[in-house]
């Protein structure tokens, strides 16, 4: 991370062990600025007060934060009032987010009752000063953009929320069964692309790099990394290759090997992935499989990628038979996503991804859901105005906590196949005339039809959803004309297929997803939701 995540707040709001968990969970370093103080004073806060006073004290207070701004990065816990003064806050927000958690009197006040480090400001009257301390600073917390709630929260909880809301993840647990796949950080970051070189470089992810991009997204934003990954002193090459998910095959993978051998990649190069979802399956994949296995980054521009597809360590191509019938597990060394980059991106391109998005508050996350039906009817110019960084890293949080369960996809990972089952199969025989996004949002309304009639799906569920989906322009039906013994087929050769049947993963209900529904193909053809299904266009 370049730069620094401030926690503030109240005394008791829990800085200090959210702080703490929230280094852990990031692999950052955590500092206290009180315990700075004491280090850089060789005095306790107390003894600073008591020789000092408070002034004396928020002098220590200043160049202590100057000191520790001159560091790399990590998770500073700051005093309750270190902010108050303009020069301090300047400089904290120049340097990084600043999140200010928040929680009731009575919380903060068994918080510090247990505590056996009591506060100078807090004293002897605990009760009494702290009600008064809060009302004083109250308007000054509220000046800042970023709250979290810890009242009701465990402290992982709470740590969580913080990186929700921050958009700073780190996936853990991809590294288990050996090889390269190993932890990594996810980073959402508003012009982040400009400064790719120097995250890579704090990183230590070396070069020679290999950029692949497409021919639609290396015109907008090739030079803008490679001209960033070249300033931090590195050699960098790109390739570009035909867009769509129709060039998603073997023969593109080879040409991708062709380059990398041609500009003798090795085993500490590294291969960078700047564009949607193929070009980080196909990316990953030959990087996968290159020398048995070399680095790769993520750097999603769309909607589908950033939210889903980048994430994770899925790599593969298309066969023609079916999607990612030839693939591996291969996790990124780091993924950047620039919500940025979707200024330029289609109409038709940025609804497919909320497809994947709303597929995510469905699994897990209902205030996303809630989130994507509030778009409902926008245009293409009002989601250009719209802020969509909070929706990305909600969705975004779904998969890796998804994904850190079930990192090589045995059991509950299988809930991210939400709607791929049938979507799959449809955007096959479709001939990829339905993108990706599309033939999900059909395969999400159709599932969950399914699932009402089995009695999985809480009544009116497949109502509300296909409600959602049609209100940010997505289709909901089976294209007319489309043949269902042609997508049954295609449901059958689905690497989901166990046994004498296909393992679907249906929802419950706004939040919940039931995964391992095991379908025979008698039982799918005598569905009657599936099978109106093609009759409804």
């Amino acid at each position: 991370m370049t730069g620094f995540l401030f926690l503030y707040g109240m005394p008791g709001s829990g800085k200090s062990t959210v702080g703490k968990t929230l280094a852990d969970n990031l692999n950052l370093p955590f500092y206290d600025l009180d315990r700075e103080i004491e280090q850089s004073s060789g005095k306790s806060v107390w003894q600073i007060f008591a020789d000092e006073g408070e002034d004396g004290f928020r002098r220590r207070e200043t160049e202590a934060l100057k000191h520790l701004i001159g560091q790399k990065s990590g998770i500073v816990s700051l005093g309750g009032g270190s902010l108050l003064a303009a020069e301090n806050r300047t400089a904290v927000e120049a340097a990084g987010c600043v999140v200010v958690l928040d929680a009731s009197l009575p919380v903060m006040q068994a918080r510090l009752q247990a505590d056996p480090q009591q506060r100078p400001l807090l004293a002897g009257e605990l009760n009494t000063k702290l009600p008064t301390l809060l009302k004083d600073r109250s308007e000054h917390y509220r000046s800042f953009e970023n709250h979290v709630d810890t009242g009701a929260l465990e402290t992982w909880e709470a740590a969580w929320q913080v990186q929700v809301l921050t958009g700073l993840f780190r996936v853990g647990r991809m590294g288990e069964s050996g090889g390269l796949s190993c932890a990594y950080d996810v980073r959402t970051s508003t012009g982040g692309l400009a400064g790719i070189g120097q995250e890579l470089a704090e990183r230590g992810i070396s070069g020679p790099f290999a950029l692949v991009t497409d021919e639609n997204i290396g015109p907008l934003y090739a030079s803008r990394v490679m001209d960033s990954i070249r300033l931090s002193g590195e050699i960098i090459q790109t390739i570009s290759i035909p867009a769509g998910e129709d060039h998603k095959t073997f023969q593109t993978v080879n040409r991708l090997w062709d380059f990398f051998l041609s500009n003798q990649l090795d085993r500490r190069s590294t291969v960078v992935a700047l564009g949607g979802g193929v070009v980080s399956d196909l990316a990953g994949f030959a990087a996968a499989t290159y020398l048995r296995g070399i680095r790769w980054v993520g750097l999603p521009t769309t909607l589908l990628a950033m939210a889903d597809a980048s994430l994770g360590g899925k790599t593969g191509a298309d066969l023609p038979q079916g999607k990612n019938l030839i693939g591996a597990f291969h996790s990124p060394a780091f993924v950047l996503a620039d919500p940025d980059v979707l200024a330029t991106l289609p109409e038709r391109e940025f609804r497919s991804g909320l497809a994947e998005i709303i597929k995510h508050g469905l699994i897990a996350d209902p205030l996303l859901f809630n989130a994507c039906r509030e778009l409902a009817g926008l245009s293409m110019e009002d989601f250009r105005k719209k802020p969509l960084t909070e929706i990305i890293r909600r969705a975004m949080a779904v998969k890796i906590r998804v994904i850190e369960q079930d990192p090589f996809e045995q059991g509950s990972r299988a809930v991210l196949n939400a709607g791929h089952t049938i979507g799959h199969a449809i955007e096959l025989e479709s001939d990829y005339a339905l993108s990706h996004g599309e033939a999900v949002s059909i395969g999400l309304a159709v599932e969950a039809e399914m699932a009402e009639e089995l009695g999985i799906a809480h009544t009116g569920l497949a109502g509300e959803l296909r409600t959602v989906l049609e209100g940010v322009g997505l289709p909901v039906d089976i294209p007319a004309g489309m043949d269902m013994e042609a997508v049954l087929a295609a449901v059958f050769r689905d690497k989901k297929r166990a046994g004498n049947g296909v393992r679907f993963a249906l929802p419950v209900d706004i939040g919940e997803v039931r995964h391992g529904i095991h379908l025979t193909l008698d039982e799918l053809r005598s569905n009657h939701a599936f099978h109106t299904s093609f009759t409804r266009s």
